[in-house]
């Protein structure tokens, strides 16, 4: 919650808007009115027949940060009913409620898909009474397969933090950037740079990897650069830039670990995740989470094309939880206009979508919890 209000109050400061500080975070000014957003390039989507195999090799984890079947539906209408994601023929439902709270945060969301079980509100990599738990990274490493993570936003961000490191309060930033160093992800690509460097402990992390192994890349340029060996990405100060800024950069870190960990012929897991769908929930901004949401829709194209093509990779796309409490309220297919409504600036505790493409799809039908994803994929890589 203190992430979410420094972000909004940030927002709000260059945004012009009058704020005062409260004890707890207010709905804003955009919170229950009707926004119109209509997208002025709708993009083309082909159809992607997913492969029939029964051979798993690889699994890639795929996480729309905040995004619910209203974001996705409002998504595909803006897009003149189009989207990557409809390729994906088996569709299910993952309840997202965490060990102690009905609504859940991305620490604890996106722990229990890590490491299989429900944590605490804020936990990151550990289970409901605080102990460090291996997760999916962790796992695949063991069995001598690859591993990577690929964000938008910076690392000691939760979902990141929830596949490669460990604490009970995602807030605790500088310990949870330390643990990367005990992180053995073949390729990790996000922002966050200023807190591995200058800390108030005297530490570089960036040396520390460098002498665990890892290339060190301190730009997206230098990263694309690196043809070969393990990488750890740190593109940005703190999150990557606005979606029409940073380009389909995503897409392309995506498709840049997925070829690098393919080297390894025993397998890899990988994460992706789209980061910034959360933050522009929160602002109650329907412009950029459309923008952020298609963007995360067209790397989902690129790699699903790629699992198309290999024929032994699982993809399963889905949520933490919801933000904003996004309803879409009208709006015209045709024209590619939609009329939305936020009910809060927090998360809202709905069910999420779960899409799955490739051999191992049909294991994600019907309702389930959302560490049921971790024991799935778990039995599908024999970890």
């Amino acid at each position: 919650m203190k992430r979410v209000f420094l972000k909004l109050l940030s927002f709000c400061v260059l945004s012009g808007v009058c704020v005062t500080m409260q004890p707890v975070l207010a709905q804003n000014s955009r919170t229950d009115k009707v926004q119109t957003y209509v997208m002025p390039n709708p993009y083309p989507v082909e159809k992607i027949v997913s492969p029939e195999g029964k051979k798993v090799k690889n699994v890639i984890l795929m996480i729309g940060d905040g995004m619910s079947l209203m974001h996705v539906y409002s998504a595909w209408t803006a897009n003149r009913g189009k989207l990557y994601l409809e390729n994906c023929p088996v569709v299910g439902l993952s309840k997202t409620y965490c060990a102690n709270k009905l609504i859940t945060d991305s620490g604890a969301g996106g722990t229990a898909m890590a490491i299989g079980q429900k944590t605490n509100y804020h936990s990151v990599g550990v289970d409901a009474q605080g102990n460090p738990q291996p997760s999916l990274v962790t796992l695949a490493k063991r069995k001598g397969l690859s591993a990577g993570i690929a964000v938008t936003c910076r690392l000691w961000d939760a979902t990141p933090a929830d596949f490669c490191c460990h604490n009970v309060d995602r807030d605790a930033e500088d310990a949870i950037v330390a643990d990367y160093v005990n992180c053995d992800a073949d390729y990790v690509v996000g922002g966050g740079a200023k807190k591995l460097v200058n800390r108030a402990d005297g530490r570089d992390i960036f040396k520390e990897l460098e002498q665990k192994g890892y290339k060190v890349a301190r730009s997206w340029e230098e990263c694309k650069a690196i043809k070969d060996g393990r990488i750890f990405a740190v593109t940005d100060s703190v999150d990557t830039p606005l979606p029409a800024e940073r380009g389909d950069r995503l897409a392309q870190s995506a498709l840049k670990g997925m070829d690098l960990l393919s080297k390894n012929d025993k397998g890899f897991f990988m994460m992706i995740e789209g980061s910034q769908l959360d933050d522009y929930g929160h602002f109650n901004d329907l412009d950029l989470l459309m923008q952020e949401t298609h963007d995360f829709d067209r790397t989902v194209g690129k790699v699903l094309e790629w699992a198309a093509r290999d024929g032994e990779t699982l993809v399963v796309v889905t949520a933490d939880h919801e933000t904003g409490g996004l309803t879409l309220v009208g709006g015209d297919k045709d024209k590619g206009e939609i009329q939305c409504k936020f009910s809060t600036t927090s998360h809202s505790g709905v069910m999420v979508p779960v899409y799955a493409f490739g051999p191992g799809a049909e294991n994600f039908t019907g309702i389930f919890e959302n560490s049921d994803i971790f024991h799935k994929i778990k039995e599908l890589l024999n970890l």
